[in-house]
């Protein structure tokens, strides 16, 4: 009796060493590491424009609930949407557009001053939008990065609503990626946000120009 008591006592023991050990193990194995990625590209050169005396004040993009998150969505089959774990945007694609609208419509230097959201003092236009697909595109071959997003520009203090919207319109973008993995979905997404500001500054100049 004394003897399969000590034996218990012994095993008792080992087990809690095991059990330590395999803790001291776990905590000392690095996990993975998540990557984060961003939108990387110049602002768009607008050539030919005239500027605009115009104030415009840009309101934060909303997002479709599919896309609305930081994580990075992609389709590999036809109505399916699947995330990556370990590859995620730095911010929410929403944040992404607006803060890179704003920053592109600013420096192109057409209009007289580009107000975010926040700001205190009057503007005379507002954009504001959605980003209706963000994703990375999978085929057989090849990767697509697609960007879609749909804005709004209004008069900021018209009571007539039927004169207050001046123009409301999709763009959409389309790149391949030179390689099949998040990096190069990153740039590839950054060539159709380039891509769709471009077009959205031209517009937005043409329009406002005619307004007067």
């Amino acid at each position: 009796m004394h003897r399969s008591t000590t034996v218990m006592k012994v095993a008792i023991v080992i087990l809690g060493f095991c059990l330590l050990l395999c803790a001291c193990l776990s905590l000392k194995q690095p996990r993975e590491k998540i990557e984060f990625y961003t939108l990387e590209y110049d602002p768009p050169t607008m050539g030919g424009l005239m500027p605009v005396e115009a104030v415009i004040k840009l309101r934060p993009f909303s997002v479709a609930p599919t896309y609305n998150s930081n994580r990075i969505i992609y389709r590999s089959q036809s109505f399916e949407r699947d995330a990556y774990v370990y590859h995620r945007w730095r911010t929410n694609p929403g944040d992404l557009v607006t803060y890179f609208l704003q920053r592109d419509i600013q420096q192109s230097g057409l209009f007289k001053a580009v107000l975010p959201q926040q700001s205190r003092s009057t503007s005379s236009y507002v954009l504001e939008g959605s980003v209706n697909e963000f994703l990375e595109w999978d085929e057989e071959k090849t990767w697509k990065a697609v960007l879609s997003i749909s804005v709004t520009l209004m008069k900021e203090n018209e009571p007539d609503i039927s004169k207050r919207i001046l123009f409301q319109k999709t763009y959409k973008a389309t790149k391949a990626c030179q390689e099949r993995n998040p990096r190069a979905l990153a740039k590839a997404m950054s060539q159709a946000m380039a891509e769709i500001s471009a077009a959205l500054i031209m517009d937005t100049v043409d329009c406002l120009a005619q307004t007067g």
